[in-house]
């Protein structure tokens, strides 16, 4: 069949997905991961941009050899949620134009081509994220990147329809999750499910206590999903939901002292989190703490002793701070291409790993770049790894989890806290291979 022109494409995705209601509820625990991260994020501060030598975060020998690229240029979309009242994700912007002008001169861009960017901002608004997958639809771009965002499922449902491949860094919305042409480089099921279940394990404790901040996007994976798992692993679970905003949370938090040994899994922002942990001790619960990575901020570290902290253990999005390979490759690459660009805004990681890694999965295009060869090059590749993500390897051949052939990543990165709540270092997990 022949494909679709840029126009014939748009009218196509408008009429199966018309604009969404602003007041769409997102349904799926990685929309709450990526929202808590998205307003920790920051465009302030690190290195200044410049010649490619040595800088302090980072150094020249970490871009590769130079491999530019020359021809006609290829579009690729780029979405952020760009600067809202909550958040500002500007960043992921500045860090998908470094990592063009990287990959153009040192990765020859796209099948030789060198790379264009056009970009949308969604401002965090389902029916703004909509209408940013449609404009990349008639802007005729052949593939689309998109990092941590609230409204993922909005711009990937247009991309879809069109049949233009896009990489996001994370999606769970199983529909979604199904299709042919978008991919997903985080694990969905890692920091919430698999993370609180080996912790169990290495502690040989029973039972598994999720405390988690009641809203709609978690809920399907602590409570429809979590207790099989559980039970298969040959634990008990319990989950205790507790409104955001409870600054006492003792009263609920007494149930997770019953029922033998235990442990811990804390999923929220820092707030939610500072009250849970500071709770369960105050009722006695004596057990492993482990958390996601957005429970743990500079407010998390000043409100919490360092007694609870020291040997917990953190689901971790990024080695930020770390000193591995992929760390010094992210901070070459924005110290010499970039301005301005902090190193640790985990936002701006996310839209590295996601850009640089669609680019790794299309090393095989050939011939003419269309949307239907880039998707047949990302399908096509082999296992490698993903860049700037601590070790991580990716292959999306729909085969990590058959029941979800969109995710090309297993397991995930974790860190245990020192007793000032910074991470003692990073551990890939779970990350087992993916098979032909």
């Amino acid at each position: 069949m022949q494909e679709a022109t840029g126009p014939r494409r748009l009218a196509k995705a408008r009429r199966r997905y018309p604009r969404l209601s602003a007041g769409v509820l997102l349904s799926a625990p990685m929309a709450l991961l990526l929202f808590t991260a998205a307003c920790g994020g920051s465009d302030d501060g690190g290195d200044s941009g410049g010649s490619p030598t040595t800088a302090a975060s980072g150094s020249a020998d970490a871009l590769g050899a130079v491999n530019k690229a020359t021809g006609a240029p290829v579009k690729i979309g780029i979405v952020s949620d760009g600067k809202t009242p909550a958040l500002d994700n500007t960043v992921q912007f500045e860090v998908a134009e470094a990592t063009v002008k990287w990959l153009n001169e040192h990765r020859g861009g796209l099948g030789g081509r060198p790379i264009e960017i056009v970009k949308c901002d969604t401002q965090g608004d389902p029916a703004k994220g909509t209408d940013c997958g449609n404009q990349l639809v008639e802007q005729d771009v052949v593939a689309v990147a998109v990092g941590e965002s609230s409204v993922g499922d909005a711009v990937a449902k247009p991309l879809a329809d069109a049949d233009i491949p896009a990489m996001f860094y994370g999606l769970t919305t199983p529909d979604i999750l199904k299709d042919p042409t978008i991919y997903s480089v985080s694990d969905p099921n890692f920091a919430i499910q698999q993370l609180p279940i080996a912790s169990a394990q290495q502690a040989k404790a029973k039972k598994v206590v999720s405390v988690v901040i009641d809203v709609p996007a978690i809920l399907p994976s602590v409570q429809d999903v979590a207790p099989g798992l559980m039970k298969a692993a040959g634990l008990d679970y319990q989950l205790i939901r507790i409104p955001p905003g409870t600054a006492d949370m003792t009263a609920q938090l007494q149930a997770a002292t019953t029922g033998g040994p235990s442990v811990a899994f804390v999923i929220g922002n820092d707030a939610f989190c500072i009250s849970a942990f500071n709770g369960l001790r105050q009722v006695g619960f004596d057990g492993p703490i482990s958390a996601i990575s957005q429970c743990m901020t500079d407010a998390t570290r000043k409100a919490v002793s360092g007694s609870i902290l020291k040997g917990m253990t953190v689901a971790a999005a990024f080695p930020v701070g770390g000193d591995d390979p992929s760390t010094a490759l992210y901070n070459s690459v924005i110290s010499t291409y970039g301005k301005n660009i902090d190193p640790s805004a985990t936002v701006g990681r996310g839209m590295f790993v996601t850009l640089a890694g669609l680019m790794t999965a299309t090393d095989g295009v050939k011939g003419d770049i269309t949307p239907a060869t880039v998707n047949a090059a990302i399908k096509a590749m082999p296992e490698k790894e993903l860049p700037g993500a601590g070790g991580l390897r990716f292959r999306c051949n729909g085969k990590a989890y058959p029941e979800s052939p969109s995710v090309c990543t297993r397991g995930g990165l974790t860190t245990t806290l020192d007793d000032k709540g910074e991470p003692t270092g990073f551990k890939v997990q779970a990350n087992t291979p993916i098979p032909d």
